[in-house]
């Protein structure tokens, strides 16, 4: 469970590095708090997308993977965000990514921001 919580943090933190570089990547609240509620809103979601979506899309895509040397990983993140942009649009929460070359940058930056900080964090259940 400490595991969860440390990487839904970790996605949080990362989403929310992407929020603040990229002005295509809104996230809109009243307040402080509304946001951080929202960020960790959508960190839940994006690894809910991460983990049921993306092995799938993975193994589909199995020989681009190995036709590209793994480039095709960027196009798979940013699939991954647009649709939980989409989903939290459905589900009413103040998240959108707007294009899919802003997803594609948004994608690497929450990939090295998460890969950041899931060293720094503690990995342990």
């Amino acid at each position: 469970m400490k595991n969860f919580v440390v990487k839904t943090i970790a996605n949080a933190g990362a989403l929310a590095v992407a929020v603040w570089l990229l002005d295509k990547i809104t996230l809109t609240g009243d307040s402080t708090g509304k946001k951080i509620g929202t960020l960790l809103i959508v960190a839940l979601l994006f690894g809910l997308v991460n983990f049921l979506v993306k092995p799938v899309v993975k193994v589909l895509t199995f020989p681009l993977f190995i036709l590209t040397l793994g480039l095709i990983t960027l196009v798979v993140n940013a699939l991954m965000l647009l649709l939980t942009s989409w989903l939290a649009d459905k589900l009413d929460v103040s998240f959108h990514v707007e294009g899919f070359w802003t997803a594609v940058l948004g994608g690497l930056i929450i990939s090295v921001v998460s890969w950041a900080l899931n060293v720094m964090l503690p990995d342990e259940d």
